[in-house]
């Protein structure tokens, strides 16, 4: 199996590391990946569902996270040659939004592992836009 480069910005690979499908995509790069942290990009479009009135919503930002923390596990059985398994959020606590995206803006999400047993991970994570962090939340999820 050959190592993909990063930063990877193939829509189509992208989407093939995550459960969600066009339109409800919240991630389009991969820019850096280790076993314990990831971090995706997100430009923010008109099209996007999560678009309105001239921001990206605070449920954007809940779903972008998410959505890092399911490419992480889809990139790392990517690496293994495996299918992923499809995770559910368990929880979402201390999320805090300091303000929203407005159109063409790109998010950088970082996600850390802070604990992964028995199909159980707990992650932070954090959202920067144009050099500030404007989100930040830790999540549970749970392996189907």
């Amino acid at each position: 199996m050959s190592m993909v480069q990063l930063p990877i910005t193939d829509a189509s690979f992208i989407v093939d590391l995550i459960p969600q499908k066009w339109p409800f995509v919240m991630v389009d790069k991969l820019y850096g990946f280790s076993e314990n942290e990831i971090i995706s990009g997100l430009t923010i479009k008109e099209e996007n569902l999560l678009y309105f009135g001239n921001e990206f919503t605070e449920p954007g930002l809940m779903e972008n996270m998410a959505q890092t923390v399911a490419m992480h596990k889809g990139y790392t059985y990517y690496l293994k040659n495996e299918p992923a398994p499809v995770g559910y959020i368990g929880a979402i606590k201390k999320a805090e939004i300091y303000a929203l995206p407005k159109l063409g803006d790109e998010l950088r999400t970082t996600v850390t592992i802070l604990h992964d047993i028995m199909g159980v991970t707990l992650v932070k994570a954090k959202i920067e836009c144009n050099q500030k962090i404007i989100a930040t939340s830790e999540i549970k999820t749970a392996l189907a």
